[in-house]
């Protein structure tokens, strides 16, 4: 019998749902795929998380800016920007119990809901969002912990030691590539528009790329897990486990200058440039270093490689703070975006790679995945937190750009910190070089 042969999208749509039939389970070691590759599942997954970063770069990135145009002044920005990492934590500890007992990939799709709720409700409040600018960082950090949470588990699951630096490296590509287009697209339009209709075109763009992520995501297979949730896992593993003590102090390092430099290196731009535009070129320019450093990191970054690649890493983006002492303006900031750009992904691909190495240690662990994520996000929150509530409390005696320097470089230095933990890990967790598996 002869069989009509599916052509365009029909056809791309017949080979998903293939891709989804023949995924093995993660827990199986049977693998179609040669060493180091990816498979279909995997690469859908990585567009996925280019739909929803891709969004999130495109209006996310102008919200502070909105806020500041509003109301310039910090403390808004920051509670915002804190309560948006409470709600992620509290997200990723409560939604545990969701994903570990039913299908994790309506979580998933629950935060691009909400991620589209959230631009809603900017667009409707308008001038009044400053007011209501902490209830926003909630509904944010829910959005995001709903994602996150689901993506860390599933990314899990259809990686292994082989492949993890391969995965972390195409994903941090594609959101550079993302992030290098969507905040220039946004800023060229709301340049050429009024304030009000530009902000109303791209949230309405975030929102149909939201949606095209959902509609993808039903070609990912359903995955269930096992076993019951453990509430209080996170505490105990910090007691129990010295391995996991070193990763969280890591990751807090970590989470450290992310809570902070997140939100002021793009706010210092525009304030620098009053120009929406050229915070869009700004994003361009170092997501586009960023997206060749990520292409090169996972290509050639080997497990072994590790330990002195995230060092380097974190040694540049700790020493590259020193130049706000010089001068801030657009020039300093873009060579400080630059050199982070260059640097992040030897910094990021090694602890991000090593830790979801430490959750599949055994089998054992494996199985506590969801557990282990939830703990993983607690420690790079803790940071966040941190960071920001040091941030909140030393601008509320002084916004000089003195204090403020030396605050930025304080905080700076959360990669160095975060290094300084995860040495004790990679000879512990890393695979060793492949002429030593012999």
């Amino acid at each position: 019998m002869h069989h009509k042969t599916k052509t365009g999208f029909p056809a791309i749509l017949h080979n998903l749902r293939q891709s989804g039939k023949n995924r093995v389970h993660p827990n199986e070691k049977v693998h179609k795929r040669g060493h180091g590759q990816l498979d279909a599942q995997a690469k859908l997954l990585l567009f996925v998380n280019l739909l929803f970063i891709t969004a999130g770069a495109l209006s996310g990135t102008f919200v502070n800016v909105y806020l500041w145009k509003v109301k310039s002044q910090f403390a808004p920005i920051a509670w915002f920007t804190f309560a948006t990492y409470l709600a992620s934590a509290l997200t990723f500890w409560l939604a545990g119990a969701w994903v570990k007992r039913f299908n994790k990939m309506n979580v998933l799709r629950a935060g691009m809901a909400v991620s589209a709720l959230f631009y809603l409700l900017v667009l409707m409040l308008g001038t009044k969002v400053v007011a209501y600018s902490a209830l926003l960082g909630l509904v944010q950090g829910m959005a995001n912990g709903f994602f996150w949470l689901s993506f860390n588990v599933v990314y899990f699951e259809i990686t292994e030691r082989d492949n993890r630096d391969r995965f972390n490296g195409w994903a941090g590509l594609l959101a550079s590539g993302g992030g290098m287009l969507a905040p220039w697209i946004s800023g060229y339009l709301i340049s050429r528009m009024t304030d009000v209709r530009g902000y109303t075109l791209i949230f309405t763009i975030s929102l149909v790329l939201f949606v095209v992520g959902v509609v993808i995501s039903f070609f990912l297979k359903k995955r269930q897990s096992q076993g019951d949730y453990a509430w209080s896992f996170a505490i105990h593993s910090l007691r129990e486990d010295t391995n996991w003590r070193w990763a969280f102090g890591a990751l807090a390092g970590q989470g450290l200058r992310e809570g902070v430099f997140g939100f002021v290196i793009g706010l210092l731009v525009y304030i620098a440039t009053k120009s929406e535009m050229t915070l869009g070129n700004y994003w361009l320019i170092t997501s586009a270093v960023g997206l060749g450093s990520y292409y090169i990191v996972g290509k050639w970054l080997k497990p072994h490689y590790r330990k002195w690649g995230m060092f380097c890493g974190a040694l540049v983006m700790s020493a590259v703070v020193s130049l706000f002492f010089w001068k801030v303006s657009y020039v300093t900031l873009l060579i400080f975006g630059v050199a982070v750009s260059l640097a992040y992904p030897l910094f990021s691909v090694p602890i991000i790679s090593t830790v979801f190495d430490l959750i599949g240690t055994n089998e054992e662990s494996a199985k506590n995945r969801v557990e282990y994520v939830v703990l993983r996000e607690f420690g790079l929150d803790a940071g966040r937190l941190t960071g920001i509530l040091i941030f909140l409390v030393v601008t509320s005696f002084s916004t000089s750009p003195s204090t403020l320097n030396w605050l930025i470089l304080l905080i700076g230095t959360g990669p160095l910190i975060a290094w300084f933990c995860m040495k004790r890990l990679f000879s512990r967790v890393s695979p060793p070089p492949a002429s030593e598996k012999n």
